[in-house]
Protein backbone atom coordinates (compact mmCIF):
# COMPACT_ATOMS: atom_id res chain seq x y z
CA UNK A 1 0.00 0.00 0.00
CA UNK A 2 1.35 3.09 -1.28
CA UNK A 3 2.25 6.02 1.87
CA UNK A 4 0.40 9.05 1.19
CA UNK A 5 2.64 12.39 1.56
CA UNK A 6 2.36 14.72 4.31
CA UNK A 7 2.01 18.19 3.80
CA UNK A 8 2.08 21.12 5.75
CA UNK A 9 -0.50 24.04 4.65
CA UNK A 10 1.24 27.43 5.03
CA UNK A 11 -0.30 30.90 5.01
CA UNK A 12 -2.06 31.63 2.31
CA UNK A 13 -0.29 33.94 0.18
CA UNK A 14 -2.08 36.10 -2.63
CA UNK A 15 -0.99 34.67 -5.93
CA UNK A 16 -1.13 38.21 -7.98
CA UNK A 17 2.15 39.85 -9.04
CA UNK A 18 2.99 43.17 -7.62
CA UNK A 19 5.76 43.33 -9.34
CA UNK A 20 5.71 44.61 -13.48
CA UNK A 21 8.05 42.47 -14.37
CA UNK A 22 6.94 38.89 -14.20
CA UNK A 23 10.00 35.89 -14.85
CA UNK A 24 9.12 34.25 -18.34
CA UNK A 25 9.03 30.29 -17.49
CA UNK A 26 8.69 28.09 -20.55
CA UNK A 27 7.84 23.74 -20.09
CA UNK A 28 8.91 21.47 -22.41
CA UNK A 29 5.17 19.89 -22.44
CA UNK A 30 1.51 20.21 -21.44
CA UNK A 31 1.84 18.14 -18.46
CA UNK A 32 4.66 19.81 -16.99
CA UNK A 33 2.61 22.96 -17.76
CA UNK A 34 -0.41 22.59 -15.76
CA UNK A 35 1.71 21.64 -12.84
CA UNK A 36 3.91 24.43 -12.90
CA UNK A 37 0.89 26.60 -13.37
CA UNK A 38 -0.44 25.34 -10.04
CA UNK A 39 2.82 26.52 -8.58
CA UNK A 40 3.57 29.75 -10.31
CA UNK A 41 -0.42 31.24 -10.74
CA UNK A 42 -0.38 34.48 -11.99
CA UNK A 43 2.94 35.41 -10.54
CA UNK A 44 4.90 33.88 -13.92
CA UNK A 45 4.58 34.60 -18.10
CA UNK A 46 4.05 30.94 -18.81
CA UNK A 47 4.11 28.89 -22.05
CA UNK A 48 5.20 24.95 -22.95
CA UNK A 49 6.99 23.93 -26.49
CA UNK A 50 4.77 21.00 -26.99
CA UNK A 51 1.07 21.87 -26.58
CA UNK A 52 -1.62 20.08 -25.80
CA UNK A 53 -2.34 17.26 -27.50
CA UNK A 54 0.89 17.20 -29.22
CA UNK A 55 3.59 13.98 -28.77
CA UNK A 56 6.49 15.20 -27.67
CA UNK A 57 8.21 11.99 -28.87
CA UNK A 58 7.95 13.21 -32.81
CA UNK A 59 8.06 16.54 -31.99
CA UNK A 60 10.26 18.64 -33.99
CA UNK A 61 11.36 22.30 -33.23
CA UNK A 62 11.17 24.95 -35.64
CA UNK A 63 12.96 28.72 -35.69
CA UNK A 64 9.60 30.10 -33.75
CA UNK A 65 10.66 27.01 -30.88
CA UNK A 66 13.98 28.18 -30.61
CA UNK A 67 12.75 32.07 -30.06
CA UNK A 68 10.40 30.97 -27.43
CA UNK A 69 12.81 28.78 -25.81
CA UNK A 70 15.52 32.36 -26.16
CA UNK A 71 13.33 34.62 -23.99
CA UNK A 72 12.79 31.98 -21.36
CA UNK A 73 14.53 32.87 -17.57
CA UNK A 74 13.23 29.20 -16.55
CA UNK A 75 13.50 25.66 -18.95
CA UNK A 76 11.38 23.19 -16.73
CA UNK A 77 11.88 19.88 -18.33
CA UNK A 78 10.80 16.30 -17.76
CA UNK A 79 14.06 15.05 -18.71
CA UNK A 80 15.27 10.67 -18.66
CA UNK A 81 15.63 11.26 -22.30
CA UNK A 82 12.08 12.46 -23.16
CA UNK A 83 12.71 15.35 -24.63
CA UNK A 84 15.70 13.69 -27.45
CA UNK A 85 16.13 17.48 -29.12
CA UNK A 86 15.89 19.77 -25.78
CA UNK A 87 19.73 19.70 -26.01
CA UNK A 88 20.07 20.71 -29.29
CA UNK A 89 17.46 23.32 -29.36
CA UNK A 90 18.81 25.09 -26.09
CA UNK A 91 22.15 24.90 -27.73
CA UNK A 92 20.27 26.24 -31.24
CA UNK A 93 18.63 29.17 -29.57
CA UNK A 94 21.27 30.87 -27.39
CA UNK A 95 19.47 30.03 -24.55
CA UNK A 96 21.30 32.03 -21.25
CA UNK A 97 18.83 31.04 -18.94
CA UNK A 98 18.07 28.35 -15.68
CA UNK A 99 16.97 24.67 -17.13
CA UNK A 100 15.46 22.43 -14.78
CA UNK A 101 14.88 18.68 -14.93
CA UNK A 102 12.01 18.10 -12.67
CA UNK A 103 12.83 14.62 -12.18
CA UNK A 104 15.98 14.44 -10.38
CA UNK A 105 14.51 13.16 -7.70
CA UNK A 106 12.23 10.72 -8.95
CA UNK A 107 13.06 6.44 -8.64
CA UNK A 108 13.39 6.00 -12.56
CA UNK A 109 12.13 2.71 -13.80
CA UNK A 110 14.17 1.12 -16.08
CA UNK A 111 13.14 0.25 -19.32
CA UNK A 112 11.69 -3.57 -19.40
CA UNK A 113 12.21 -3.80 -23.03
CA UNK A 114 16.02 -3.18 -22.68
CA UNK A 115 16.38 -4.77 -19.34
CA UNK A 116 14.68 -8.30 -19.76
CA UNK A 117 13.89 -9.76 -16.64
CA UNK A 118 13.08 -6.51 -14.72
CA UNK A 119 9.65 -7.15 -13.63
CA UNK A 120 7.27 -5.93 -11.24
CA UNK A 121 8.40 -7.60 -8.58
CA UNK A 122 11.20 -5.29 -8.57
CA UNK A 123 8.84 -2.18 -7.76
CA UNK A 124 7.04 -3.27 -4.71
CA UNK A 125 8.87 0.00 -3.04
CA UNK A 126 8.50 2.52 -5.72
CA UNK A 127 5.18 4.07 -4.27
CA UNK A 128 6.95 4.79 -0.49
CA UNK A 129 8.19 8.20 -1.19
CA UNK A 130 8.73 9.10 2.33
CA UNK A 131 11.29 11.60 2.04
CA UNK A 132 10.27 14.98 0.45
CA UNK A 133 12.42 16.99 2.26
CA UNK A 134 16.33 18.52 1.47
CA UNK A 135 15.23 19.63 -2.23
CA UNK A 136 16.53 23.49 -1.16
CA UNK A 137 19.80 22.93 -4.27
CA UNK A 138 16.96 21.20 -6.33
CA UNK A 139 16.62 24.47 -8.25
CA UNK A 140 20.63 24.73 -9.07
CA UNK A 141 19.76 21.53 -11.69
CA UNK A 142 21.27 21.75 -14.69
CA UNK A 143 22.04 25.42 -14.15
CA UNK A 144 23.52 26.15 -17.84
CA UNK A 145 25.51 29.46 -17.56
CA UNK A 146 28.14 28.62 -20.03
CA UNK A 147 26.38 29.62 -23.38
CA UNK A 148 28.23 32.71 -22.86
CA UNK A 149 29.16 32.53 -26.65
CA UNK A 150 25.50 32.95 -27.77
CA UNK A 151 24.35 36.31 -28.86
CA UNK A 152 21.22 37.24 -27.59
CA UNK A 153 19.74 37.79 -30.87
CA UNK A 154 20.71 34.25 -32.10
CA UNK A 155 17.69 32.80 -31.73
CA UNK A 156 15.69 35.93 -33.60
CA UNK A 157 17.79 35.75 -36.56
CA UNK A 158 18.68 33.53 -39.85
CA UNK A 159 15.59 31.62 -39.34
CA UNK A 160 17.15 28.75 -42.27
CA UNK A 161 19.73 28.17 -39.30
CA UNK A 162 17.65 27.84 -36.50
CA UNK A 163 15.22 25.47 -38.46
CA UNK A 164 18.27 23.45 -39.70
CA UNK A 165 19.36 23.14 -35.56
CA UNK A 166 15.60 22.44 -35.32
CA UNK A 167 15.06 19.61 -37.27
CA UNK A 168 18.97 17.92 -36.39
CA UNK A 169 17.52 17.99 -32.69
CA UNK A 170 14.52 15.81 -33.90
CA UNK A 171 16.68 13.12 -35.51
CA UNK A 172 19.33 13.09 -33.74
CA UNK A 173 19.69 9.87 -31.00
CA UNK A 174 17.98 10.62 -27.78
CA UNK A 175 20.32 11.73 -25.45
CA UNK A 176 19.62 12.97 -21.92
CA UNK A 177 19.84 16.13 -20.70
CA UNK A 178 21.19 16.78 -16.98
CA UNK A 179 24.20 15.24 -14.92
CA UNK A 180 21.43 13.52 -12.48
CA UNK A 181 20.73 10.90 -15.34
CA UNK A 182 24.11 11.04 -17.01
CA UNK A 183 23.83 7.41 -18.78
CA UNK A 184 19.96 7.30 -19.44
CA UNK A 185 18.73 7.69 -23.00
CA UNK A 186 15.53 6.65 -24.33
CA UNK A 187 16.37 3.43 -24.37
CA UNK A 188 16.94 2.16 -21.10
CA UNK A 189 14.85 4.04 -18.65
CA UNK A 190 11.02 4.96 -18.56
CA UNK A 191 10.57 8.49 -18.91
CA UNK A 192 6.62 8.63 -17.98
CA UNK A 193 7.17 8.96 -14.70
CA UNK A 194 4.35 11.59 -14.07
CA UNK A 195 1.59 8.71 -14.83
CA UNK A 196 2.86 8.32 -10.55
CA UNK A 197 1.17 10.88 -8.77
CA UNK A 198 3.49 10.79 -5.63
CA UNK A 199 6.23 11.55 -8.41
CA UNK A 200 4.13 14.80 -9.67
CA UNK A 201 4.78 16.01 -5.92
CA UNK A 202 8.14 15.65 -6.71
CA UNK A 203 7.84 17.53 -9.42
CA UNK A 204 6.05 19.91 -7.89
CA UNK A 205 8.77 20.66 -5.73
CA UNK A 206 10.95 21.10 -8.56
CA UNK A 207 9.26 23.34 -9.73
CA UNK A 208 8.62 25.44 -6.87
CA UNK A 209 12.57 25.17 -6.13
CA UNK A 210 13.09 26.89 -9.14
CA UNK A 211 10.72 29.30 -9.17
CA UNK A 212 11.46 30.39 -6.09
CA UNK A 213 15.55 30.66 -6.91
CA UNK A 214 14.73 32.81 -10.34
CA UNK A 215 12.28 35.10 -8.68
CA UNK A 216 12.85 35.33 -4.71
CA UNK A 217 10.94 37.96 -3.88
CA UNK A 218 7.65 35.75 -4.19
CA UNK A 219 9.69 32.42 -3.04
CA UNK A 220 6.43 32.70 0.14
CA UNK A 221 3.64 32.74 -2.46
CA UNK A 222 5.32 30.03 -4.67
CA UNK A 223 5.76 27.68 -1.12
CA UNK A 224 2.19 28.46 -0.36
CA UNK A 225 1.37 27.61 -3.62
CA UNK A 226 3.39 24.51 -3.76
CA UNK A 227 1.51 23.26 -0.08
CA UNK A 228 -2.22 23.44 -1.55
CA UNK A 229 -1.29 21.32 -4.51
CA UNK A 230 0.33 18.94 -2.51
CA UNK A 231 -3.11 17.89 -0.87
CA UNK A 232 -4.68 18.48 -3.74
CA UNK A 233 -2.41 15.39 -5.24
CA UNK A 234 -3.11 13.41 -2.19
CA UNK A 235 -6.92 13.30 -2.23
CA UNK A 236 -5.90 12.35 -6.10
CA UNK A 237 -3.44 9.65 -5.10
CA UNK A 238 -6.49 8.49 -2.90
CA UNK A 239 -9.25 8.47 -5.14
CA UNK A 240 -7.38 6.83 -7.62
CA UNK A 241 -6.71 3.21 -5.57
CA UNK A 242 -10.11 3.69 -4.68
CA UNK A 243 -11.41 3.81 -8.20
CA UNK A 244 -9.41 0.61 -9.37
CA UNK A 245 -10.33 -1.07 -6.17
CA UNK A 246 -13.20 -2.38 -7.79
CA UNK A 247 -10.76 -4.17 -10.44
CA UNK A 248 -10.74 -7.95 -9.66
CA UNK A 249 -7.28 -9.46 -9.56
CA UNK A 250 -7.42 -11.61 -12.56
CA UNK A 251 -8.45 -8.48 -14.55
CA UNK A 252 -6.08 -6.15 -13.80
CA UNK A 253 -3.89 -6.61 -17.13
CA UNK A 254 -4.31 -3.10 -19.51
CA UNK A 255 -3.45 -3.20 -23.15
CA UNK A 256 -2.59 -0.13 -24.68
CA UNK A 257 -1.28 1.59 -27.38
CA UNK A 258 2.49 2.36 -26.26
CA UNK A 259 4.56 1.85 -23.23
CA UNK A 260 3.71 4.60 -20.86
CA UNK A 261 2.24 3.02 -18.23
CA UNK A 262 4.56 1.39 -16.68
CA UNK A 263 4.52 3.85 -13.16
CA UNK A 264 1.03 3.63 -13.24
CA UNK A 265 1.41 -0.11 -13.29
CA UNK A 266 3.62 0.07 -10.01
CA UNK A 267 1.93 2.24 -7.76
CA UNK A 268 -1.69 1.16 -8.59
CA UNK A 269 -0.70 -2.61 -9.45
CA UNK A 270 -1.82 -3.13 -12.75
CA UNK A 271 0.06 -4.67 -15.06
CA UNK A 272 0.35 -3.23 -18.64
CA UNK A 273 1.58 -4.11 -22.18
CA UNK A 274 1.63 -2.69 -25.70
CA UNK A 275 2.73 -3.18 -29.16
CA UNK A 276 4.92 -0.09 -29.46
CA UNK A 277 7.77 0.71 -26.53
CA UNK A 278 8.68 3.70 -24.34
CA UNK A 279 8.57 5.86 -27.86
CA UNK A 280 5.82 6.44 -30.23
CA UNK A 281 8.51 6.86 -33.20
CA UNK A 282 8.61 3.16 -33.96
CA UNK A 283 5.70 1.36 -35.02
CA UNK A 284 5.24 -2.19 -33.83
CA UNK A 285 6.12 -5.02 -35.82
CA UNK A 286 3.68 -7.72 -36.75
CA UNK A 287 5.38 -10.29 -34.44
CA UNK A 288 4.54 -7.93 -31.59
CA UNK A 289 1.06 -7.24 -32.33
CA UNK A 290 0.57 -11.27 -33.02
CA UNK A 291 2.14 -11.62 -29.36
CA UNK A 292 -0.59 -9.32 -27.92
CA UNK A 293 -3.29 -10.88 -29.48
CA UNK A 294 -2.03 -14.35 -28.14
CA UNK A 295 -1.83 -13.11 -24.63
CA UNK A 296 -4.95 -11.45 -25.07
CA UNK A 297 -7.12 -15.04 -25.96
CA UNK A 298 -4.95 -16.59 -23.37
CA UNK A 299 -5.45 -14.95 -20.28
CA UNK A 300 -8.89 -13.71 -21.52
CA UNK A 301 -8.30 -10.12 -21.74
CA UNK A 302 -11.44 -7.97 -21.11
CA UNK A 303 -10.65 -4.47 -23.04
CA UNK A 304 -8.06 -2.76 -25.01
CA UNK A 305 -7.56 0.81 -24.40
CA UNK A 306 -6.37 3.57 -27.09
CA UNK A 307 -4.35 6.93 -26.50
CA UNK A 308 -5.00 10.43 -27.33
CA UNK A 309 -1.22 10.57 -28.91
CA UNK A 310 -0.80 7.47 -30.79
CA UNK A 311 -2.59 5.90 -33.99
CA UNK A 312 -5.40 3.99 -32.74
CA UNK A 313 -5.27 1.19 -36.00
CA UNK A 314 -3.30 -1.17 -34.04
CA UNK A 315 -5.66 -1.74 -30.79
CA UNK A 316 -8.67 -1.42 -33.38
CA UNK A 317 -6.97 -4.64 -34.65
CA UNK A 318 -6.04 -6.36 -31.87
CA UNK A 319 -9.59 -6.14 -30.58
CA UNK A 320 -10.91 -6.81 -34.22
CA UNK A 321 -9.22 -10.45 -33.76
CA UNK A 322 -10.06 -11.14 -30.07
CA UNK A 323 -13.00 -11.12 -27.80
CA UNK A 324 -11.70 -7.86 -26.34
CA UNK A 325 -13.44 -4.69 -26.28
CA UNK A 326 -12.17 -1.34 -26.77
CA UNK A 327 -12.72 -0.14 -23.59
CA UNK A 328 -11.92 4.18 -24.51
CA UNK A 329 -9.29 6.63 -24.37
CA UNK A 330 -5.93 6.66 -21.78
CA UNK A 331 -4.07 10.51 -22.11
CA UNK A 332 -0.61 9.17 -21.83
CA UNK A 333 2.30 12.02 -22.66
CA UNK A 334 0.07 15.32 -23.81
CA UNK A 335 -3.35 16.51 -21.79
CA UNK A 336 -6.47 17.98 -23.98
CA UNK A 337 -7.14 21.42 -24.57
CA UNK A 338 -8.80 23.38 -22.71
CA UNK A 339 -12.66 21.85 -21.87
CA UNK A 340 -11.89 18.23 -22.77
CA UNK A 341 -11.83 15.78 -20.39
CA UNK A 342 -7.75 15.47 -19.21
CA UNK A 343 -7.06 19.53 -19.50
CA UNK A 344 -5.61 19.20 -16.97
CA UNK A 345 -3.23 16.63 -14.68
CA UNK A 346 -5.63 15.76 -12.04
CA UNK A 347 -8.32 15.73 -14.34
CA UNK A 348 -6.04 13.37 -16.59
CA UNK A 349 -5.27 10.93 -13.80
CA UNK A 350 -8.87 10.61 -12.63
CA UNK A 351 -10.30 10.68 -16.40
CA UNK A 352 -7.79 7.31 -16.75
CA UNK A 353 -8.29 5.77 -13.61
CA UNK A 354 -11.92 5.84 -14.33
CA UNK A 355 -11.68 4.53 -17.34
CA UNK A 356 -9.50 1.80 -16.39
CA UNK A 357 -12.05 0.49 -13.65
CA UNK A 358 -15.05 0.92 -15.88
CA UNK A 359 -13.96 -1.38 -18.29
CA UNK A 360 -12.11 -4.10 -16.62
CA UNK A 361 -14.71 -4.57 -14.10
CA UNK A 362 -17.50 -5.26 -15.79
CA UNK A 363 -19.67 -2.01 -14.88
CA UNK A 364 -19.67 -1.16 -18.27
Amino acid sequence: MKKLLASTILAVVPTTAFAADKINVVTSFSILNDITANIGGDLITLNTIVPAGADAHVFQPTPETARLVAGADLLLMNGIGFEGWMERLEEASGFEGTSIVVTSAVDVLENEEEHEGHGDDDHDDHADHDDHADHDDHADHDDHDDHDDHEEETAAKDDDHDHDHAEETAAKDHDDHGDDHAGHDHGAFDPHAWQDVDNVILYAEAVAAGLAAADPSNAAAYEANLATYRTQLAALDTEIMEILSVIPEGDRTVITSHDAFGYFAAAYDLDFDAPQGMSTEVEPSAKDIAELIEEIREENIRAVFVENITNPQFIEQIAAETDAVVGGSLYSDALTPAGGPASTYIDMMRHNATTLATALSGTN
